[in-house]
Parts: C-alpha cells; sequence; structure tokens
C-alpha cells in the first residue's frame, strides 16, 4: 500500500510589516523590495512562538480530513526557532493536539528544510507499518539582525501534514534528497541572530544542492518538468525559486500557485510546506506537484506527488493560505520590533 498526506494545514499570523517600512528606518526603499521580490513579510503576534504557530496548524490538519488524534504515532516539528534549547517543541505539541500519549516525538533542525526531513521520516515509519499517522510539521518565527537583509523576508508561518496509508488526498510517489557540508548560514549557541555568507549562500548553497536533488529525483523516476502540472521550491526570496524554476525547465505558471513568499516572507522550516499547501489548495484530482526543499548548512529534499480523488472532500474543511494571507493586519517599526522581541534591556 502507498503512502501520502492524508491531510494538511497552515497558519500564518494576520500581522505583517511591507519591506518599504523596514526600509524606512534603515534605508534602501524600492531596490532592496524589488532586489528580493518580497514585498511584505509575517510577524508574530505577542503571545506567537514556534510552538503555537505549530500548534494551529496542527489543529487545521486534523479537522481538514477530520481526522481522530489518538490515530497519530509520532509527532516530529521542524524548526530553527524552537523556544527552548533544553525542552521539545513536540511533546507541547502533542498534548494540545492529541487526546493520547502514545505517541513518539521528537524535534528536528535542518534550517529551512526541517519539515520535508520530518515528512521522510513519517514516511519511514507509516511505510514499515510500525504506526498509523505521523504528524510532519515545519513551523518557525525567523530572525533576523536589524537592518540586515535578512530583516526584510524572514517571516513567521508553519504548515502541517498528516501521512498516512489510508484515505490519501495525495501520494508521495518517491523522494530524493542531497546533502553537503556547505556553510552558508549559522547561528551558534547564544547568537540571538543567525550570520550568512551573502551571495555564497545562492550559487554553491541553494541552487547547487537543488538542482542537484531535483534532477536526482527526475531521473530516478525516469520523469520530466513537463509530466508536472505543479512545482514548489524553497522560497528564501522572491526570486531564487523563480531562476531555480527555470534552470530546471520548470515554468513560471507551474511555480506561481505555490509562489508565496513575496507576500508573507520567508517562513522558513514552513517556506516549502506553505507554497505545497497553496498548490494543494487549488490542485485537481490526477494532477502532479514536484517538491524541493532547500535547507543551509546545506541539503535539499525532492518530492514526486500525485493529487488523488479525497483532496476534493478535504479542501474546503480548513483554512486555505489564502485565506490566511488575505486576512492582514499592518504593522510600523516600532511595533513590529516590539513583536520581535527586537528591544532588548
Amino acid at each position: 500500500m502507498v503512502s501520502g498526506i492524508v491531510s494538511y494545514g497552515v497558519y500564518i499570523p494576520r500581522f505583517r510589516i511591507r519591506a518599504d517600512e523596514i526600509a524606512r528606518v534603515w534605508g534602501g526603499g524600492d531596490d532592496i523590495s524589488s532586489s528580493l521580490r518580497v514585498f511584505e513579510k509575517s510577524v508574530p503576534d505577542l503571545d506567537e512562538d514556534a510552538v503555537t504557530i505549530a500548534v494551529e496548524a496542527a489543529r487545521n490538519a486534523l479537522d481538514r480530513a477530520d481526522v481522530d488524534p489518538k490515530r497519530i504515532g509520532a509527532i516530529y516539528t521542524g524548526s530553527e526557532s524552537h523556544p527552548y534549547a533544553v525542552k521539545p517543541t513536540g511533546t507541547i505539541v502533542g498534548q494540545a493536539v492529541c487526546t493520547s500519549s502514545s505517541f513518539t516525538t521528537a524535534d528536528f533542525e535542518f534550517a529551512c528544510k526541517a519539515g520535508t526531513a520530518a515528512i521522510q521520516a513519517c514516511l519511514g515509519l507509516v511505510g514499515s507499518d510500525m504506526i498509523d499517522l505521523g504528524l510532519a510539521i515545519g513551523a518557525d518565527v525567523s530572525q533576523g539582525a536589524p537592518g540586515d537583509m535578512l530583516e526584510y523576508t524572514a517571516a513567521a508561518g508553519g504548515a502541517a501534514y498528516l501521512i498516512g496509508k489510508r484515505d490519501l488526498a495525495a501520494q508521495i510517489e518517491g523522494f530524493y534528497s542531497f546533502t553537503t557540508d556547505t556553510p552558508d548560514f549559522w547561528r551558534r549557541e547564544g547568537m540571538p541572530y543567525p550570520e550568512h555568507s551573502g551571495r555564497f549562500t545562492g550559487e554553491p548553497a541553494y541552487f547547487k544542492h537543488v538542482t542537484s536533488a531535483a534532477t536526482g529525483l527526475m531521473e530516478r523516476m525516469k520523469t520530466r518538468p513537463e509530466d508536472y502540472d505543479y512545482a514548489v521550491f524553497h522560497q528564501p526570496n522572491g526570486k531564487f525559486p523563480v531562476r531555480v524554476a527555470k534552470m530546471l525547465g520548470f515554468s513560471k505558471k507551474q511555480i506561481e500557485p505555490g509562489l508565496v513568499v513575496p507576500m508573507i516572507g520567508n517562513t522558513y522550516s514552513a517556506s516549502c510546506l506553505i507554497g505545497l499547501a497553496a498548490t494543494l489548495d487549488i490542485a485537481r484530482p490526477g494532477e502532479r506537484i514536484f517538491v524541493t526543499s532547500f535547507g543551509s548548512g546545506a541539503g535539499s529534499d525532492a518530492f514526486s506527488i500525485k493529487v488523488l480523488d479525497r483532496i476534493e472532500d478535504i479542501r474546503c474543511n480548513a483554512p486555505s493560505v489564502r485565506d490566511y494571507i488575505g486576512d492582514a493586519e499592518y504593522l510600523d517599526y516600532a511595533m513590529y520590533a516590539k513583536h520581535k522581541g527586537k528591544l532588548r534591556i
């Protein structure tokens, strides 16, 4: 029996800050927005963190397919902004969404691809019949130092996927990973903000790993870009996924439904997964989706996904990505700094 996606859910905070408001404080103006192709980003509320975002996304996934949470045998939460250095996020999520304590959990961290790594772990447990359902989550309240280029893109959001064998909304046909030790982005213990290697994060990191994972999967499955109706690539900004899609032979039309970064910013571990959710929100049975994540450090996971008939039954039972994007309240830089805890005493 094949494994795949039983349900999915997302959560994006309603607060936003526009890129030109950040530029008003630090300079750069329209040049930065047009260069990054990110025009606004999501901001967590004062009482929101990676845990609360993960819980909301998980609840939406359960509600969308009316799944009994007692069926969940594993919960893996991927994030690079877990609120505790020593204390699992997964136990809090499990307590909030499950009615049983009979599940295993662990926190994942691999920059922006920890969420797709969680999906792979769930696929292994489900595929070996060790559990009925696995809950894989990517959730982040990502950080950028004041005035740094990351501040224009580092956003907040989460996506949760229930992985199983029964009542599938989409089949995961195969996956392929490509990983190397490429130190393009890092944050040491105790540092409040990450550091990055500027343009180095592009060519030897993002583009090398995304193209290698994507071509590896297509070679393994003997598929081509034209075999897919949609494609989703990790979205650190608005230009990288467009460029890598072109490099691989995918069209702009294929990536447009999942390209949400210009409106909500880079949600890190949730970025690729929210793009996939936005695509599932409109995809029809029989259509195929090609997905490739990226995490600095560095690695990529590529997936081939086929949408099944059940998507029509569950699609409208929880908020869509576009529902969250449309529910926006804008902050000025002072309130944004307060929300993000940038004011330190």
